[in-house]
C-alpha cells in the first residue's frame, strides 16, 4: 500500500519540475551572478582607450658617432717640441695644436730659397744672350746655330727655374708638417702626444670630433626598404636622457643588401646644436615610415587567439567582449590602434587580467584594498 502510493507522488513531482523548466528563460552566459562578489581590479589592470599619434616603420638602435671627426697623424719623423692644446678643449678649424722640432727643415728651406734666386739670375742672364742674338742674326751678325744655343740656354734656364722652386715649395710643405693644425672645427676626443715624444710618420698625435652633428648607422629589413626615403624622420631615445626624445633624419640608404645580414644599412643623421649629447651614447628609435592619430590601447588589452581580435570593455562595471579592428602599432610606446569597436573614454581590461571571464563584475580596487587576482 505504501508503494502504491509512492508512485503517483513521484510523477506529480517529475511533472512540477518539467513544468517549471519548460517556463523558465534561458540564462544570459554574460549576467553577472547575484551571488558573486565583484572582482577587484588595480589601476595597472584597467585602461582608458584614448586619442594619440602613432608610428610604424622598422626599429633601429646602435652607438651614435660623431658625423665629423679626424685623427690628426704625424706626416713625418721628428720630436714634439710644443703642445698647445689638450683632451676635452674646444678648437677652431686651423688652430695651432702642437709643434713638431724644425731646425733641420728650416735650413732646407733656406737653401732651396737660394737655388730658385741662383735659378732666377741664370734665367735673366739666359733671356738677355738670347736677345742680344737676336737682333744680331737680325742684321746677318750671328750664325743660326748660335741663335739657336742661345734660345737652348733659356730652355734650359726655365726649367732649371722650375726645379728649384718645386724644391723650394716641397721643403716649405714639409716645413708646414711641423706645425699640427686641426683640420676641422670641434673637440678635441684624445691627445696622444706630450712634448718630448719622438714621433713617426703616421703616428696619431689628436682626434677631433664635431659634436655638432651626430650620426647612427643602423640595419633595417628588406621588407621596409619600399616605404624608405632620405628625409623620413626618426625619433629616438638616448641613454642617460630618458626623459626627452630626439628626432634624426634618414641621410642615406645603401643600394645594396648586406650578403651577411640580408638587410640594409642606412645613415641617420640626429642634430646636436646644443652639445649635450656626446658620441658613444646607445640610441634607439624607430623610422617613422607612417605616422598619424589614433585612438590606441595598450597591446596587452587585445586578445588575437580568436577569428577576430577582441578587448574586454567594462560596461556598467560589468566585464564584456568587443571584437575590434586593429590598425597600426606602434611598438616603441606599446600602443595599438583601434579603428572600430570601442570609443575614446572606454575602459578595458590589460595584462594578466585580460582574462576575466565575460559577464564578470569589475571593481577599480580603492586605496588600500587589495586587487583580486584574475585567472587568464
Amino acid at each position: 500500500m505504501i508503494a502504491r502510493h509512492r508512485i503517483p507522488l513521484l510523477f506529480a513531482l517529475l511533472g512540477t519540475g518539467l513544468a517549471a523548466a519548460c517556463g523558465a528563460k534561458p540564462a544570459d552566459p554574460e549576467a553577472p551572478a547575484a551571488e558573486a562578489p565583484p572582482v577587484l581590479l588595480g589601476p595597472e589592470n584597467l585602461f582608458v582607450a584614448e586619442q594619440r599619434k602613432l608610428q610604424s616603420g622598422p626599429v633601429v638602435s646602435g652607438t651614435l658617432d660623431a658625423e665629423r671627426a679626424a685623427t690628426i697623424r704625424a706626416e713625418l719623423p721628428s720630436t714634439v717640441t710644443q703642445v698647445l692644446a689638450d683632451a676635452g678643449q674646444p678648437v677652431s678649424r686651423g688652430q695651432l695644436l702642437a709643434r713638431l722640432n724644425d731646425d733641420a727643415l728650416k735650413d732646407v728651406v733656406l737653401s732651396a730659397k737660394s737655388g730658385v734666386r741662383t735659378a732666377a739670375e741664370a734665367l735673366a742672364v739666359a733671356k738677355r744672350n738670347a736677345d742680344r742674338a737676336e737682333k744680331l742674326a737680325a742684321a746677318g751678325a750671328v750664325a743660326d746655330r748660335d741663335l739657336e744655343q742661345a734660345r737652348w740656354s733659356v730652355m734650359n734656364a726655365e726649367a732649371a727655374l722650375a726645379d728649384a722652386d718645386a724644391r723650394r715649395a716641397t721643403a716649405e710643405k714639409q716645413l708646414g708638417y711641423t706645425e699640427i693644425r686641426s683640420p676641422i672645427g670641434g673637440i678635441i676626443s684624445e691627445r696622444q702626444v706630450n712634448t718630448g715624444d719622438n714621433v713617426s710618420a703616421g703616428n696619431p698625435l689628436f682626434s677631433v670630433v664635431d659634436p655638432t652633428s651626430l650620426r647612427l648607422e643602423a640595419q633595417v629589413p628588406v621588407s621596409s626598404v619600399g616605404s624608405l626615403k632620405v628625409g623620413t624622420p626618426v625619433p629616438f631615445t638616448i641613454d642617460g636622457f630618458a626623459d626627452r626624445q630626439f628626432e634624426g633624419t634618414v641621410t642615406r640608404i645603401n643600394p645594396a643588401v648586406d650578403p651577411a645580414t640580408r638587410q640594409v644599412r642606412i645613415t641617420v643623421a640626429l642634430p646636436n646644436r646644443t652639445g649635450r649629447l656626446v658620441a658613444g651614447l646607445f640610441a634607439q628609435g624607430r623610422v617613422a615610415v607612417e605616422t598619424r592619430e589614433g585612438l590606441v590601447v595598450p597591446g596587452s588589452a587585445i586578445d588575437r587567439r580568436g577569428l577576430r581580435p577582441a578587448v574586454t570593455r567594462i560596461e556598467g562595471g560589468v566585464a564584456r567582449r568587443v571584437e575590434v579592428a586593429i590598425g597600426i602599432e606602434d611598438e616603441a610606446i606599446d600602443r595599438v590602434e583601434i579603428t572600430s569597436g570601442i570609443a575614446v573614454g572606454d575602459t578595458v581590461v590589460i595584462g594578466g587580467a585580460r582574462g576575466v571571464a565575460p559577464g564578470t563584475r569589475i571593481r577599480p580596487a580603492a586605496t588600500g584594498e587589495r586587487p583580486t587576482a584574475a585567472s587568464n
